[in-house]
């Protein structure tokens, strides 16, 4: 990666440009030609440095309900149980962890009734009970990877 695909990455990270054209926006910005910024970021997602490009909603604002589920399960039936939360569409974070409760996942559906349903199913499908811990305050933060050069975490060469 080069100063100018850093200096991408920091565009598409916080203001990917909202245009018919945004190759051509995000290419102007960065003082390259549109098919040079769009062969820029075909690479890095080819070399897996962008994952995905996509819009980041609120899903309260869309009418969607979200919890967050922990589940203590017993390392037989790990793979299982994973596989078991990673097959609902609704699911849209699942996570390992070292702990008691070892599975975290965050589902987000369209309402109430439908994540009751979905749980309830989970549990009887595996016979792991789960923990819904719906949020009852939303606190959003906004994690920004600074890529370009005159970043202050990059020691001077």
């Amino acid at each position: 990666m080069d100063q100018l695909d850093r200096k991408i990455l920091d565009i598409i990270q916080t203001d990917f440009p909202l245009d018919p054209r945004p190759y051509a926006v995000l290419a102007k910005k960065v003082g390259v030609s549109e098919a040079e910024a769009l062969a820029r970021v075909s690479a890095l997602r080819k070399d897996g440095v962008i994952r995905q490009l996509s819009a980041n909603f609120w899903a309260d604002k869309l009418g969607y309900v979200s919890t967050l589920c922990g589940a203590s399960v017993p390392s037989d039936q790990l793979d299982f149980f994973v596989a078991e939360v990673n097959a609902c569409r609704y699911v849209t974070h699942n996570y390992l962890r070292d702990h008691e409760y070892n599975v975290w996942f965050t589902l987000i559906c369209p309402s109430k009734e439908e994540r009751e349903s979905i749980l309830a199913d989970l549990m009887a499908k595996t016979g792991v009970e789960i923990l819904n811990l719906p949020a009852t305050k939303i606190f959003k933060i906004n994690v920004n990877f600074k890529m370009a050069k005159d970043r202050e975490d990059v020691a001077a060469e």
